[in-house]
């Protein structure tokens, strides 16, 4: 089988997460002995089709554009058995990039009308080869692809070019260190399902279930997660990748999401065997007492007043979050008075260690 995958994200390696499961999809499909080619669309010129029929009239199946498209991808996509459209979900579309290489099949067609059972459709010059969409999206509801399934159906699923369609919502977490286990199933259950797409011509049930697993339990927890990173890069002047280059870890505003990020970012390798509960009693912006119990590498949070907490915090909330956002070095902060301890002050330096 040849294979022709389409990637268009303007996001790079590390942060484009269709461009993550394409990697995992093409790896399945070399693995089941298909010659897969992969194509970045960034790094190609495809002009838009500017709807003169040229292709149709004066050079029948050949565009007017002598771009990309026409002096190499077009003859690609004509050859390949199978074409991969892998694009993150744009206003609950293919990205600009992927449709204007859609678009720039447009020779492929004939410009009669034909007509079956009632639907209108311009006869193909040449076949068109059978494809599967992979698209990713941040929202955590698998309808935002409604849209694009209607597109993809509507339009070529009663001529039977519809491989597959490979939806995966909430995508964006899929490099959260915390969800690993999860992301390394759905991932790997996309490296099955480009085994299955050149072994039998489809994706099973069984495989595209594990690629739409529900990936957090607690979607209203992610949801305050995301609008909390959202309001850090807002108020840090930053984007998303810039947040990400530059470490920056997001501001907790209440006792709650303080309490989010401590659990998100516990470390349990480090943390080995030790067993501590940590007190936190904090003034200023957000007034409140909460406390943070470590055993059996695992990590338990709880507002309130802990019954015997192995160290206490006494802190302005303020001052412990600029800590905690690396605004403030915690040691100088501490020499300086702006915060008091008690109890085992070992842990205080462990601090970094045990929720990096």
């Amino acid at each position: 089988m040849k294979v022709l995958a389409l990637r268009c994200s303007p996001r790079g390696e590390g942060q484009s997460k269709s461009t993550l499961m394409l990697r995992h999809l093409t790896e399945g499909m070399r693995a089941a002995g298909a010659n897969v080619e992969e194509v970045d669309l960034r790094k190609k010129t495809v002009k838009n089709c500017i709807g003169c029929f040229t292709c149709w009239t004066k050079t029948p199946g050949v565009c007017i554009h002598k771009d990309d498209m026409t002096n190499e991808l077009f003859a690609k996509w004509l050859e390949a058995d199978l074409v991969i459209y892998a694009t993150p979900l744009y206003h609950f579309l293919m990205t600009a990039t992927m449709k204007a290489f859609v678009e720039r099949t447009l020779p492929v067609l004939q410009p009669f009308f034909d007509d079956q059972e009632g639907h209108t459709f311009h006869p193909l010059r040449h076949k068109h080869p059978r494809f599967a969409i992979l698209c990713v999206a941040g929202f955590p509801e698998d309808t935002v692809f409604d849209q694009l399934s209607y597109w993809a159906q509507s339009v070529y699923g009663q001529h039977g070019l519809v491989a597959a369609e490979i939806y995966r919502a909430n995508a964006e977490v899929l490099t959260n260190p915390a969800l690993k286990d999860k992301a390394d199933a759905i991932l790997e259950a996309t490296r099955k399902a480009g085994q299955e797409l050149v072994e039998v011509g489809e994706v099973s049930a069984e495989t595209m279930a594990e690629i739409k697993q529900e990936i957090v339990e607690d979607r209203d927890m992610w949801k305050t997660l995301g609008n909390l990173f959202w309001k850090t890069c807002i108020s840090e002047g930053v984007t998303p990748k810039e947040f990400q280059e530059k470490k920056i870890v997001p501001r907790p505003d209440s006792i709650k999401t303080f309490l989010l990020i401590m659990s998100m970012g516990f470390n349990p390798e480090n943390a080995g065997d030790t067993e501590a509960v940590l007190q936190f009693r904090f003034t200023g912006e957000e007034e409140g007492l909460c406390f943070i119990e470590i055993k059996n590498a695992k990590v338990s949070v709880f507002e309130g007043q802990a019954d015997e907490p192995t160290l206490t915090v006494d802190a302005p909330f303020e001052v412990w979050m600029d800590i905690m956002a690396g605004k403030l070095d915690g040691q100088q902060a501490f020499m300086d008075g702006k915060y008091k301890v008690s109890g085992d002050l070992a842990l205080l330096t462990r601090m970094n260690e045990l929720f990096g």
